[in-house]
């Protein structure tokens, strides 16, 4: 039963990414379903929180936090330190959707105590991409969708400057984020730079995410098009 819990995070996963999100639902519950016929409330609580996390991003900003907040009640305080850090990051990320910008400051909080607690068990394998230059990216995730640049532009260049350049998606999708930072921060020549390397990238892989993450780089630096850097690049795409 775990081992089908585990599978159907992956596959929920994939499914997500290729905007299959109905699939995405289907197989992230009968994965739930499973992680809770096993007694892995953790596993559960990843379940519940890779769905939640697809609802943030589709339209269902309030429903998705309720599911993010449930995962880490269902968890638990005696998670993994790992498990906790990147549910409670997941709430924040939700929080963040809504504009509520204390509960989210105050998720994130939550997330780094987390992450330096001690670990007295080893993370479960899924856990393994969970660590502190990960959720740094998230607190300029979460700063970026609440237009506070100032605090999300050094977070994501020094994180992206050591970034490992084969992760292809995640780099064009971490990018993408910085450009919009820098579109409110009024620096549109540094987002039409940045904006270039997300369409480079995304051309490369097949992925749902990523094309409407460059939708909405190109959406937001629509209104700097008469900068002659921004109006090559909206020409070109």
């Amino acid at each position: 039963m775990a081992a089908i819990g585990e599978f159907a995070q992956i596959t929920g996963w994939i499914e997500s990414d290729a905007g299959q999100h109905d699939h995405a639902e289907s197989t992230y519950r009968l994965g739930l379903s499973a992680a809770r016929e096993a007694g892995d409330a953790t596993l559960a609580g990843n379940l519940a929180g890779s769905l939640a996390y697809q609802w943030s991003n589709t339209g269902r900003e309030t429903d998705g936090l309720a599911l993010a907040q449930a995962a880490v009640t269902e968890a638990g305080p005696h998670a993994v330190p790992k498990a906790r850090a990147l549910f409670h990051g997941r709430v924040a990320w939700a929080h963040a959707k809504l504009n509520d910008a204390r509960p989210a400051m105050h998720a994130l909080d939550k997330a780094h105590e987390d992450l330096e607690d001690e670990e007295t068990e080893p993370a479960p394998e899924w856990a393994y991409w969970v660590s502190a230059d990960e959720l740094r990216i998230m607190d300029a995730r979460v700063y970026t969708e609440l237009h506070r640049p100032l605090r999300a532009v050094p977070l994501l260049r020094e994180v992206l400057e050591r970034y490992d350049a084969t992760h292809t998606r995640e780099l064009a999708l971490y990018l993408s984020w910085l450009a919009v930072a820098y579109a409110d921060a009024n620096e549109p020549e540094a987002a039409a730079e940045t904006a270039t390397r997300v369409m480079e990238l995304s051309a490369e892989i097949t992925s749902d995410r990523t094309a409407e993450r460059s939708r909405i780089v190109l959406q937001r630096l629509t209104a700097y098009s008469d900068v002659p850097e921004v109006r090559a690049l909206l020409d070109a795409a």
